[in-house]
């Protein structure tokens, strides 16, 4: 039998009035709901109690704790996928770069791409006789690893580089490329004498060098994402067992998430990458776990019974956690009417993996905190206290004083919080949107210090010209067009197709994917679409960053204000309300616009971050607003309630002073985990995870604590218009 309960009398503002413990047939072994708060059944009704007792209850819990374990290990060990089918630079196959492509590789001898050795001198000087002999050495040296001819030396005109170019076949897997790719390097390095320099790049070069970067960089942020979330957490609950238990479930999750998400990856042929996953699991796992976990704590003040403290907190937790978690999964889904397939595939990838979280926190972290029962908070095990006599923090914590001070002069504290939000966000002002090609890993590699020299030697364009595809018989007039365009220095025909195609070269001379470069892409394009019966279409690395931006662009226009719809209609169904969704949505917005300034400013001054990547402020607009509104679901739902006893100013101190630390606890792990994002090697990640984790920061501390009060407060019991809450009702 459960052990008795210590009934304290207490009964929380606008919890629904105690019922009998009897009513809903428990059996025995189905732990009874805390009796100092009443046995509440709560948003979920009957159906909740239900499912609390059967996660807390002393034999049931043993049970549903094997049985969710067993599916999230069954999960992460069976569920087999070959994982993301393309990375974050993924374009649609609709694009014009994408269609240019596609008919330049089924061109004849497009199998062997082009490698490069670029030769410099250490010293930065001519080359010189003996130097020329080395490199005819390293010729034939190259051309022994590839199995193909190598065609070489040719000499730069300021004299100070000189090139050689073999070819490997870009039709073999990876693992194969990647092998090829070091044997080259390897030859150069022992052919090339101490005063050269040798830089293997090219296109298959490059594909090698970013499997290299990302080889163990996943392991490296799943790493740095659980010493972060096990430090945060023991600093939070100041226990050496209870950290564990979030931690160990929240781990259990992310690998089922991993491998449901590789499946889907392989099965829908998504884009995305697999560590924002990662992160957005123990992100979101973990807030969860602190909101439970917390109310948890709060209701074992109540009673000595911990099963039954646990099913209270279970039942007055789970609706909020469910709403956060469903908008959330909500505002995800809207990226399926995003045209670029890594917005795509990340927002059904990344609804998955949350969900993941979702059951695992609401069903197995639950059974288990009930099987270990409240010595895990050891040393600091919360005890039954009189109520009459326990300190609450929603009246005398320190967040409540901060709301308390806010509310006396609401105005001040509005307009203060308004300001600050509009400076940060200046940092958007003059921010030039688009990465260039050596903009975008985070530390160089081998192939892009190969680009820059070749650039530096031979050209900005000769690394990356544009490429171009015509019919055949429009070939020579295509040519004459392309070098009439502004800042093409010459263009010429590399091959022709077997469908009658003819696929021409055009050097540029501008740097690859900058702005100037841009403009040569634009340039070939409105002149060679004029051109009568060729139908010209225009790709190459400049032309791709191109569209990458147009489409980028059309996706922030069209689905950022889906994912508002979204937010703003679950608020309006979890408030019953218009004027309080319509205000928070507000500030949501504008906070992660102040977000978005901020973490240029901070690129700027700390990092040196040149310009946004393009994919950057729709993704980040997205995780801004979707997990924003956590924070908002969490906070509002309780100043809801208070506010039905306490009218609303009061209710949202009360709900800012017993929400605060939690709310805070939870925007510090996630802040912190988005940060690891900057062990990746791609700079749009780690743009992502610093926008994305002071904007979380930026909310809990300023928007939540300090300006969502004061508008509560100067607006009053019009927040829940066309509803009242129950205190203006009778007051």
């Amino acid at each position: 039998m459960p052990a008795p309960t210590h009934t304290t009398g207490r009964h929380r503002a606008g919890d629904p009035a105690p019922t009998d413990p009897s009513a809903d047939g428990r059996r025995e072994d189905v732990a009874p709901a805390a009796s100092g708060s009443g046995d509440r059944t709560g948003p979920l009704g009957h159906l909740g109690t239900r499912i609390s007792g059967a996660l807390t209850g002393r034999r049931s819990a043993w049970v549903m704790l094997a049985v969710f374990v067993a599916l999230l290990v069954a999960m992460a060990g069976g569920l087999r996928g070959a994982g993301p089918a393309a990375g974050m630079d993924a374009l649609p196959d609709s694009s014009e770069s994408s269609r240019a492509a596609a008919i330049a590789d089924t061109m004849e001898g497009n199998r062997y791409q082009p490698v490069f050795a670029v030769v410099t001198r250490d010293d930065g000087g001519e080359l010189t006789a003996d130097d020329t002999a080395a490199i005819e050495s390293l010729r034939a040296d190259l051309a022994e690893v590839s199995g193909r001819d190598a065609v070489g030396p040719m000499p730069a005109e300021d004299g100070e580089a000189d090139l050689v170019m073999t070819t490997v076949d870009s039709e073999a897997d990876d693992d194969t490329i990647d092998a090829m790719i070091d044997d080259l390097r390897t030859a150069a390095d022992e052919s090339a004498p101490e005063q050269l320099t040798v830089s293997v790049t090219g296109g298959p070069a490059v594909g090698s060098d970013i499997r290299g970067a990302f080889a163990g960089a996943n392991f490296t942020l799943l790493a740095v994402t659980i010493a972060v979330v096990a430090v945060l957490l023991l600093l939070t609950y100041r226990s050496p067992i209870l950290w564990l238990m979030p931690l160990s479930i929240v781990a259990l999750a992310d690998g089922a998430a991993g491998a449901l998400t590789s499946m889907l990856g392989e099965q829908f042929a998504l884009a995305f990458d697999s560590g924002v996953i990662s992160v957005l699991v123990f992100g979101a796992g973990t807030n969860y776990a602190l909101l439970l976990i917390s109310r948890y704590r709060e209701e074992l003040h109540a009673t000595d019974d911990h099963r039954a403290a646990l099913a209270t907190a279970w039942k007055r937790t789970a609706p909020a956690i469910i709403a956060s978690n469903v908008t959330v999964v909500l505002a995800l889904m809207t990226l399926l009417f995003a045209v670029m397939p890594a917005t795509r595939g990340l927002g059904i990838a990344a609804a998955a993996g949350l969900l993941v979280a979702l059951v695992a926190v609401l069903f197995p972290l639950t059974a288990l905190l009930a099987v270990v029962g409240r010595k895990v908070f050891w040393p600091f095990v919360p005890k039954p206290e009189d109520a009459a006599t326990r300190r609450d923090d929603a009246e005398h914590g320190p967040f409540a004083a901060v709301a308390r001070t806010v509310t006396r002069r609401p105005a001040v504290a509005a307009i203060t919080s308004v300001v600050l939000l509009g400076v940060l966000a200046t940092g958007l002002i003059g921010t030039r949107v688009g990465l260039s090609q050596d903009e975008q890993f985070a530390s160089a590699n081998e192939s892009s210090t190969g680009f820059v020299a070749m650039a530096e030697h031979y050209g900005a364009g000769e690394s990356a010209p544009h490429q171009i595809v015509v019919h055949e018989d429009a070939a020579e007039a295509a040519v004459e067009t392309a070098e009439s365009v502004p800042g093409i220095d010459r263009a010429s025909v590399t091959g022709t197709t077997p469908d009658g195609w003819a696929v021409l070269s055009a050097i540029g001379t501008a740097e690859p994917e900058s702005p100037a470069a841009i403009d040569e892409a634009e340039g070939l394009r409105d002149s060679l679409h004029a051109l009568d019966g060729a139908d010209a279409l225009v790709g190459g690395t400049t032309a791709s960053a191109m569209d990458v931006r147009a489409d980028s662009l059309r996706d922030l226009l069209v689905v950022a204000p889906m994912i508002l719809a979204v937010v703003l209609l679950v608020l309006i169904g979890l408030l019953r309300a218009v004027v309080a969704p319509l205000v928070l949505l507000t500030v949501n917005v504008a906070s992660s616009v102040a977000a978005i300034g901020l973490g240029l400013w901070a690129g700027r001054l700390l990092f040196d971050i040149p310009a946004l990547d393009v994919t950057v402020p729709l993704l980040a607009f997205l995780f801004l607003v979707a997990l924003g509104v956590d924070y908002t679901i969490f906070l509002v739902h309780r100043a809801r309630h208070e506010a039905a006893t306490h009218g609303t100013t009061q209710g949202m101190v009360r709900a800012v002073g017993s929400t605060g630390v939690v709310i805070t606890s939870a925007g510090v792990v996630l802040a912190a985990v988005f940060a690891a994002l900057g062990v990746l090697p791609l700079v749009v990640l780690g743009q992502l995870g610093l926008i994305v984790g002071l904007g979380v920061l930026l909310d809990t501390l300023v928007v939540r604590t300090v300006l969502v009060p004061a508008l509560f407060a100067l607006i009053g019991d019009r927040m829940w218009w066309p509803s009242r809450p129950a205190a203006a009702q009778h007051g």
